[in-house]
């Protein structure tokens, strides 16, 4: 049961600051929003939960799980398992209000089938991947949503 913790104590932000001071502070400019990432095996199988304090279920819950799903396809690949499940789990769920029509659009599409990864080389550390290794197949892009970021 490996742990990766975002939650860095002498890094969080003052909150006093705006976050681009903090950066320049060499603080967090945010505090972390995926917090714990927890791996574990069962049945020769990778899998991963990821605990996010709050997500923005719009913009940010996509990005957030087709991460943990590469990262978990990834770490699988180097200790030889298949991969097993993803599970997330968030504690401040939300849409902001000037995504309220975006969602509704969201609402009404249809689900494509599901895109299979195939990574093409398992190179000798996690730290090697090149992003031509990694092919998304049967992926069905629908039309782009703009909307503004919320913060």
């Amino acid at each position: 049961r490996h742990i990766i913790n975002g939650w860095n104590v002498a890094l969080l932000p003052d909150e006093k600051q705006k976050p681009w001071e903090n950066a320049a502070a060499g603080r967090m400019a945010l505090p972390p929003c995926h917090v714990l990432y927890q791996f574990y095996v069962a049945n020769g199988k990778l899998s991963a939960s990821l605990y996010i304090r709050s997500n923005d279920l719009f913009l940010g819950n996509p990005y957030n799980t087709a991460s943990l799903a590469f990262l978990t396809h990834m770490l699988a690949q180097q200790c030889d398992l298949d991969v097993g499940e993803i599970v997330l789990s968030i504690g401040d769920a939300h849409i902001y209000s000037n995504h309220f029509e975006q969602v509704e659009t969201q609402l009404k599409r249809t689900p494509g089938p599901l895109p299979k990864l195939k990574i093409h080389r398992k190179p000798a550390s996690i730290l090697d991947y090149r992003f031509e290794d990694f092919e998304i197949v049967g992926y069905e892009a629908q039309a782009h949503i703009k909307a503004p970021i919320a913060v």
